[in-house]
């Protein structure tokens, strides 16, 4: 089994499920258990001001557009952020030399402290597969996979990022077609 954490999959258009249609799932675990990730380019009606009005910090300027992004269909009660550098944080885990998720809201205190949190990613919950699901979906070419880029995950906006993710492998979004029958 190849370990796909730090890929993002890229949902093809005969997936027919509306969560994760059009999606980029940045995978954060992945082991013969299963898999874990969060939808990258999905934002929810949340504003990213809510977060900070509830830690009493004054949001960055940057921030004030933004929202947070539909993580998928897990724990959509819990927040989950996708941040370099890894830092020292309660509830974390590494995914790559410079990149975390963390669960835990000391890490929340801290977003904007460009010191502290350099780029991030907020989610409300996240994507998960069971051991070998991910796996059999990936044989029925449900996802494609591509190794992650920080360039696309953290500065490509939300609504670029599918594209920018099949670009990486060289592939047209116009040139995926939808399932038929022959």
């Amino acid at each position: 089994m190849t370990n796909l954490s730090n890929h993002f999959l890229i949902a093809m258009p005969q997936m027919g499920d509306t969560m994760f249609d059009g999606s980029v799932v940045y995978l954060c675990e992945h082991s013969q258990n299963g898999a874990m990730g969060i939808i990258v380019n999905k934002p929810s009606p949340i504003p990213m001001d809510v977060v900070f009005a509830a830690t009493g910090q004054t949001m960055p300027a940057h921030l004030q557009s933004s929202n947070i992004m539909m993580g998928g269909p897990v724990q959509t009660e819990r927040g989950f952020i996708i941040h370099t550098p890894v830092g020292e944080w309660q509830s974390s885990v590494k995914i790559d030399d410079d990149t975390a998720l963390t669960a835990s809201r000391d890490i929340l205190e801290r977003l904007a402290e460009h010191n502290q949190v350099s780029d991030f990613i907020l989610a409300v919950g996240h994507a998960g597969w069971g051991a070998g699901q991910l796996e059999r979906e990936l044989s029925k070419n449900a996802w494609l996979t591509v190794a992650a880029d920080h360039a696309i995950l953290f500065h490509t906006a939300p609504e670029k990022r599918y594209q920018a993710a099949l670009e990486k492998l060289g592939i047209r979004p116009e040139n995926l077609m939808k399932g038929g029958y022959a």
